[in-house]
């Protein structure tokens, strides 16, 4: 049965993005800091259209999560922000759900990547996504907004977080406002030299 995760990268005091975050300045000031472990990775490499990279137990995670996504969803914050700064083809390739309060056509890209702008909330899209993800399961990407409103919600199965030793110290927080009744039980840590990699289930 597929599944909804949220996935994300984030420091120790909890921001997933630094503060004055915008398209021209994605993540925030010092947010790259909480993906440097990923930008040396081969499959990261691989779907941004560079060469090389890391083979290491961070690149068979992150293969995994690429293998085992069959679409994704996205708050709009998170899409203008990486707009103007995903390559051509898109790191996707798989259709993308955007939750916006604009309609806008559809946009179709290289490789696979389709985005779709729903302005009916989050419980549409990811209905919608889990049926074009078929076996395959649901990536709710980000922004920390759009996570939050769906663990409130009832709607994701598994969290799984990046956590680099960074301290931000001011930014956006994932986990502010969200319910303290939501209740998480970790189902796998693997540890690396710049990150741990954690992943909790959602306890209903």
């Amino acid at each position: 049965m597929s599944k909804v995760f949220a996935n994300l990268a984030m420091s120790l005091d909890g921001y997933v993005a630094g503060p004055h975050a915008h398209p021209g300045n994605p993540l925030g000031d010092g947010g790259s800091r909480l993906h440097e472990w990923m930008y040396r990775i081969r499959p990261w490499r691989e779907r941004h259209a560079m060469e090389g990279g890391e083979e290491s137990r961070s690149a068979l995670l992150m293969a995994e999560t690429f293998d085992r996504t069959g679409a994704y969803v996205m708050g709009r914050r998170m899409f203008d922000e990486g707009e103007a700064a995903w390559p051509d083809p898109p790191p996707f390739r798989a259709p993308v759900y955007v939750l916006t309060t604009t309609a806008r056509e559809p946009w179709v890209r290289a490789g696979g990547t389709v985005f779709t702008y729903v302005t009916e909330g989050v419980e549409a899209a990811l209905a919608q996504a889990s049926r074009s993800a078929g076996d395959k399961d649901v990536q709710v990407c980000g922004g920390a907004h759009t996570v939050r409103e769906a663990l409130n919600a009832g709607l994701v199965d598994e969290l799984q977080l990046h956590l680099a030793p960074v301290l931000m110290g001011d930014g956006i927080r994932l986990l502010d406002g969200v319910d303290p009744s939501v209740h998480l039980e970790i189902t796998q840590v693997v540890d690396a030299p710049d990150v741990t990699h954690l992943r909790y289930g959602v306890v209903r």
